[in-house]
């Protein structure tokens, strides 16, 4: 009984936080939404391509079910899962997210929770797995990079929240108030200048 509620229980997690880190790329030009908003090149398009990647290799190699299409390349030192090239536009990338969701949603449902699974990238002893463990993992890496999107679209216009249902109007003196209020809070731990 517990097998399948934690099955149901992740698996659901997963589509909810799916939904939310593509939320972020809404309403956006396909400039703001690919362009490089930290110092280190990070992008909203670029999350959603990564997790993309994470999502096809996790739930498709691991599982002896490899994602159909061909994959960009992953984990490269240029970093190229991470950020969207010139000729992939917001819609093909978003796509692409929204087909290995139907794969992963597949192997989820079709395997048990305690499904034996490998991870050839990982190092020994690691590399031996299952669902469960990997339906983990993948959650943790989609909640984490969410969150950059949520930090990266407030940075852009303001926009803040977990989902659609939950954005409010931007009340931008009560934001200037409540920052204002942290910062008071922070400045006495701030350095003494000489």
């Amino acid at each position: 009984m517990i097998d399948g509620f934690a099955k149901d229980h992740l698996h659901g997690r997963l589509r909810r936080d799916r939904e939310a880190l593509l939320w972020k790329l809404d309403g956006l030009s396909e400039y703001d939404a690919r362009r490089p908003l930290t110092a280190t090149g990070t992008s909203l398009l670029g999350l959603v391509k990564h997790v993309a990647t994470v999502e096809a290799r996790y739930f498709g190699e691991v599982f002896g079910r490899p994602f159909p299409e061909p994959m960009p390349r992953w984990q490269d030192s240029d970093g190229s899962d991470l950020w969207a090239a010139a000729d992939e536009t917001c819609e093909q990338i978003i796509g692409l997210y929204r087909r290995t969701w139907e794969h992963s949603d597949a192997t989820i449902d079709a395997l048990a929770i305690d499904a034996p699974g490998r991870i050839p990238w990982w190092p020994e002893p690691y590399t031996d797995t299952n669902l469960f463990a990997v339906l983990v993992h993948v959650l943790g890496e989609t909640v984490r990079h969410a969150g950059h999107a949520d930090i990266l679209r407030e940075g852009l216009d303001g926009r803040t929240g977990v989902r659609p249902e939950h954005e409010k109007e931007i009340d931008e003196k009560a934001r200037a108030a409540y920052r204002a209020k942290v910062e008071r809070a922070a400045r006495p731990a701030a350095p003494v200048e000489p």
